[in-house]
């Protein structure tokens, strides 16, 4: 994006209905769908089931719907989690076609077989990204992607369960094969000057980038997340400013290192999906605004 390529479909952010709710542990550990499709059904923390009420499909429904239901309930009652009560299904059942969900909960004082299973959404997958064609050229002369840093369109505004899978070996192979077709005859450009990394780094400084990161984090799962409304989005993006100008101060005082390079790159990435999704008026796939609903 700030070389000028063309990005598309930022907006539309895939969420997994249901991770493992570990407080402070990151990447968060799915609980794969499969487990609903076994039987499993997901309840309040009182107990209740609630799919129903959402989609006549109930725990069967797209993880769209599911996490959007999920998301409501933990708002409706101010918990942190609810619930994937999969006790009713056999023991071995369990072991033999789950044993990594299994020993990930077991480790964490869950038997599944006899304790229901904390869980919430997570930020899964991005549909968006740089523009491609057909062999993965963006706008830029040379400049190739594939897979979820790229936008073929295949996904249109949600993907499909396995489809990015497809998408990243297709596209990663037509990108290889015109690649190596049009740059027998490709060089190098000579002239560029070296990269200048005066600077300092303090440790208050690392310490200002990792609190920033939190930042980012939190203002982007609060306003921009599952479910949207014009003044979140709004308020996002006035907090996103504050937060891009002081980093820029900060990079220019700074040696280049991968955390602050990190942050700035979050905060692009997290304003390009602000922006996209204040640009999209209407409710549709994965962006769903309460305003045009």
């Amino acid at each position: 994006y700030r070389a000028k390529a063309h990005v598309e479909n930022l907006e539309f952010v895939q969420f997994h209905p249901t991770s493992l709710y570990v407080p402070g542990e990151s990447p968060s550990f799915l609980i794969t769908e499969a487990m609903r499709g076994a039987g499993a059904v997901l309840k309040t923390r009182s107990g209740e089931a609630f799919m129903k009420k959402y989609d006549e499909r109930g725990d069967l429904a797209t993880r769209d719907i599911v996490a959007r239901a999920i998301d409501n309930e933990m708002k409706l009652s101010g918990d942190d989690y609810v619930y994937l009560d999969a006790t009713h299904i056999e023991q071995n059942e369990l072991l033999s076609h789950f044993p990594a969900i299994y020993a990930k909960c077991l480790s964490k004082g869950i038997d599944i077989s006899k304790d229901m299973i904390p869980v919430v959404p997570a930020a899964h997958y991005s549909c968006g990204g740089v523009k491609t064609d057909e062999n993965g050229q963006t706008s830029i002369h040379n400049l190739y992607a594939a897979g979820e840093a790229a936008c073929t369109g295949l996904h249109g505004a949600n993907r499909l369960a396995s489809n990015s899978l497809l998408e990243a070996a297709v596209f990663s192979h037509r990108a290889a094969r015109h690649a190596g077709a049009h740059f027998k005859k490709a060089g190098f450009r000579s002239g560029v000057p070296d990269w200048n990394d005066e600077g300092l780094v303090l440790n208050e400084e690392m310490i200002l980038i990792a609190q920033s990161k939190k930042e980012v984090q939190s203002i982007m799962s609060n306003y921009v997340g599952i479910v949207r409304s014009e003044l979140r989005l709004k308020r996002a993006l006035d907090r996103l400013k504050i937060i891009y100008r002081e980093t820029e101060d900060l990079y220019n005082k700074s040696l280049i290192t991968e955390g602050i390079c990190e942050l700035r790159n979050m905060i692009n990435v997290a304003y390009l999906i602000i922006r996209f999704a204040q640009d999209r008026k209407e409710s549709i796939g994965l962006h769903y605004i309460v305003s045009y609903t």
